[in-house]
Formats: structure tokens, sequence, C-alpha cells
């Protein structure tokens, strides 16, 4: 019999990498979407495609992480092997804006998940999906497992709730209960709204002459970029092992949101400096000028390590935006 996988948030650049990934692995994936007027499926519509009518194992399920009464009952009722929570409002700049809206999916939201989890008949292995934001003012770099959180935003505040609860859920009930602490990871399915899309997808209009402007806010914070499609690998992985645990998943190189810009322009043969612009609306009260992870428990344990770079990442989004623009030209 396969394993039933259960995810929540499934319908983002994660939860779509990851689906992939445990179908291909021939589990049985359950996912839970938010009701919309309009279908939000674009990053997983491809599987169904992918997948012959009789091997259909992909089901989506209307659902929300506030609601804890309903996800107990779809729990009960699906009985998953794993349960992977991916579920949040994940825009940092935005969680300032809507702090309680945040607070309520981000932090509750997880709370729900994993009680929901914890009244299963037999309940499942819970991987919880961290964020490096929750060291924000960081203390020591790079950051590992065992660095203090200072978190600097909502959501960050927000995911330390739930990374401490997923903590607490292992420790007072022996739930096998993974935090998995991940650097930032991009990919072509990245929201348009996130500063490595919102730059990729500009140059590429740019270099068509669709656009002339673009605008961004803090040019000089650093991050550990890697890429999202490895990085759902390492969740999986930590519900493989003979005990739960913690990690940092993270390529251990950083790299400012200005060289960023200039891997992307220069890519496309043009200077950033001659079409961005700086817009104080895009930055943030309080800032996180330094992330750099250290993922070597994860290499020691899981046997995990990034192999994409930051110059590939980069080749790779561009590329798979301008094919994108030249398909919606043609």
């Amino acid at each position: 019999m396969s394993k039933r996988a259960f995810i929540t948030g499934i319908t983002g650049q994660d939860g779509s990498y990851l689906s992939e990934l445990l179908l291909a692995k021939g589990y049985e994936v359950h996912g839970l979407l938010r009701r919309s007027s309009s279908l939000a499926t674009t990053r997983i519509d491809h599987i169904y495609k992918d997948l012959h009518e009789p091997d259909v194992r992909l089901f989506l399920h209307y659902g929300d992480v506030t609601d804890g009464a309903h996800l107990i009952s779809l729990l009960r009722r699906i009985a998953p092997h794993e349960v992977y929570n991916l579920a949040a409002q994940s825009h940092v700049r935005v969680s300032f804006d809507e702090p309680m809206y945040t607070a309520n999916v981000d932090a509750i939201g997880a709370l729900n998940v994993l009680e929901a989890v914890r009244q299963m008949d037999e309940p499942a292995r819970f991987y919880q999906a961290s964020s490096s934001e929750m060291f924000g003012l960081v203390h020591d770099s790079p950051q590992n497992e065992a660095t203090p959180f200072h978190p600097r935003s909502p959501y960050a505040c927000a995911k330390a709730y739930a990374h401490y609860q997923t903590v607490n859920y292992r420790e007072a009930y022996g739930i096998f209960a993974c935090g998995g602490i991940l650097f930032n990871h991009e990919s072509p399915r990245r929201g348009e709204t996130f500063v490595t899309r919102k730059i990729t997808r500009a140059a590429v209009r740019i270099k068509r002459g669709l656009q002339d402007r673009l605008y961004l806010g803090n040019l000089d914070s650093k991050r550990d970029w890697g890429y999202a499609a490895e990085y759902v690998e390492a969740m999986w992985l930590m519900l493989q092992q003979s005990e739960a645990d913690d990690y940092v998943i993270a390529t251990g190189q950083a790299h400012s949101v200005r060289e960023f810009l200039e891997a992307v322009f220069s890519y496309l043969d043009l200077d950033w400096r001659d079409y961005v612009e700086i817009d104080a609306r895009y930055q943030r009260p309080s800032e996180v000028d330094f992330l750099l992870g250290d993922a070597s428990k994860a290499g020691k344990c899981l046997g995990w390590k990034p192999s994409h770079t930051f110059s590939d990442l980069v080749k790779l989004m561009v590329d798979a935006d301008m094919k994108a623009l030249d398909k919606a030209g043609a």
C-alpha cells in the first residue's frame, strides 16, 4: 500500500515541488485548498496532465488552517502517514500591514494542524515549514540549529511561535514532529511579489521593451538563496529518519539583492543601474540585514546538500521567465 501525505499550502511554490516529489515516490497526495472565486492551482495543474486517469493520486480538499475543527475531521478521514504544513502568509513586508492575519495563519494555523495530527488515531509524522527569518537580528554567523532567534517582523514572530509549538508537541506528546529552518529558496514558481522573481520577471520584460522601470527597496540586505526544488527533498528526508529533529537547510553562501540584480541584468546584457529606482514603500520598518545558513547537520544526518549554485539559480529563473513571456506573446 502506498503512503499517503497531506500538504497544506499545496498550491504554493514549495507545495507544488513537494507534490511532484512525493508522487514520483509513489505516494497518494492530498492537499488543502482555500475556497476562492478563482482557482489558484496554476503551479500544480500540470501534475494532473502528467498523471493517467487510472493513476490519479492527487486529491484536493477545501479548507483552511484557521479552521481547526475541519482539520481534525479531515485528517481522521484521510489518515495520512505524513503531514507537511507549508501554509502561510509568507510575505515579510506584507506581514507589517497584516500582522493579525499573519499570526492567525502562520502561528495559530500551525498549532491547529499540530493538534489535528495529535488527535489522529495513528498520529502522522509532521513537518513544519520554519524560516530563517526567525534569526532576524543575527547573533552569530553562519546560523545553525543552536543560534538564538531574534525575529524582526510579524511574519518571523509567527514562525517562531509555530516552530516552538512543533518542538513542544514533539517533547510533550511524543509526536514525530520536525522543524525545517529553510533559508531563502527560489524558483520560476516563486510568487511575483517576492524580490527575486520580481527582478527576473521585470528584467525580461525590460529586455523585450515591455517595461521601463523596476522599483525596489533595500539593495544591501544579504540572503542565502537556494533552489526550492532541492529544498523540498530535505523536507521529505526529515520525515524518513528514525528520530524527529530540527534542521537548517541552506547553501552556505550569501548574496545581496544588488548582487542578484547584477547577475540577472548582466545575463541579459543589460546594466541594472539604467532601470532600477529605490522606492521607500518597499522598505521594512525593521530590517534583517544578513542571513547565512550552516546546513552541516542536514548534510551529516540527512545526506542532503544543494547542487545548484547562485549563478545556476539566476539563469534558471531568467530563462523560465523569458520562455513564459515569449509563449504569452506567441
